[in-house]
């Protein structure tokens, strides 16, 4: 039954995320992490709500979506009403399905839409209360005694650091801060924390879902600070944060991605990986990671197309 293995997939993805949340290996290949955590992310809300939908649906016996045009054909369009296993439980579990798949929808496009317009704001803001100054090229500066890094991305993506981080920070920690930033910029990460937000808003209640958004949110820290290393010393950047941490660092404003906004437990394991990194994960391994979670994405979507 493809309710069955929905419901078992579903299952599959809420173990997998709450052993995830626990995993370490996840900051020795915090890309690949992150693939994966996108990956059960997806999986699980298709096939939460799928389940529900494929056990509603079963009496059309064509799979969930074929299902859904077959059910509002008989209910809406003239055709000769609701089949006759048809009964309360399976009302219900269709109620519920909809109801889920609508919700998470809705979510989704109301935190992006509040992000966007949140980062629409800022941007005004800044075009009245920065300026640009030759020391650190293409970033706007604001004239704030507190220390704070942050970035806008979008598609007028802008860097932002304050007066009080341009003498808080040497110009090496000034360098890896910046690069840090541009790194999020780059790799759009606003992108990879949204649905997350998003999931957050939907289910509050939910400590797996709690910890999978803070376990992505240190996750993409981490990539960025794995980009930057590039561009200059690990070290300046961990001492960077360490100073962040100790001035107090201005929170990043709503929409924005801060160099050292997270909690402190949070920086402390950037710090300590940028100082002491570990080996990283094999080749192998992350390939094989990054195709598991491709067949898991995929997964959901074909069974909702297999017939029952």
């Amino acid at each position: 039954m493809t309710a069955a293995a929905l419901a078992t997939l579903a299952l599959a993805c809420a173990v997998g995320a709450w052993r995830l949340t626990r995993a370490r290996w996840t900051y020795r290949a915090p890309h690949v992490a992150i693939v994966l955590w996108q990956a059960l992310g997806v999986t699980w809300g298709l096939a939460g709500t799928g389940a529900l939908l494929g056990y509603a649906l079963e009496p059309y016996g064509q799979g969930v979506l074929h299902g859904l045009a077959g059910f509002a054909t008989s209910a809406f369009g003239g055709g000769q009403g609701l089949p006759r296993p048809y009964g309360l439980p399976r009302i219900v579990a269709l109620i519920a399905g909809l109801t889920a798949l609508a919700v998470l929808i809705m979510v989704l496009l109301a935190a992006g839409v509040q992000t966007f317009r949140a980062r629409h704001r800022h941007r005004t803001l800044l075009a009245l209360i920065a300026r640009e100054d030759p020391v650190v090229p293409g970033v706007r500066v604001l004239d704030h005694p507190g220390a704070t890094a942050y970035c806008v991305p979008g598609l007028r993506s802008q860097v932002v650091v304050s007066e009080g981080a341009l003498k808080l920070l040497s110009a090496d920690e000034l360098t890896a801060v910046l690069a840090h930033e541009t790194a999020h910029v780059r790799e759009r990460h606003d992108l990879v924390l949204l649905p997350f937000a998003a999931l957050r808003r939907a289910l509050p209640w939910s400590r797996v879902v709690k910890d999978a958004q803070s376990e992505v949110s240190l996750l993409v820290e981490m990539a960025a600070d794995d980009v930057a290393r590039r561009y200059c010393s690990p070290r300046r950047l961990a001492t960077a944060l360490l100073r962040f941490g100790t001035a107090g660092a201005v929170p990043a404003p709503r929409g924005a991605l801060g160099a050292a906004t997270s909690s402190s437990a949070a920086v402390m394991a950037r710090v300590e990986r940028l100082v002491t990194p570990g080996p990283m994960l094999p080749l192998g391994v992350r390939y094989a990671i990054v195709a598991f979670s491709v067949t898991l994405t995929a997964s959901a979507p074909l069974l909702w197309l297999i017939p029952h």
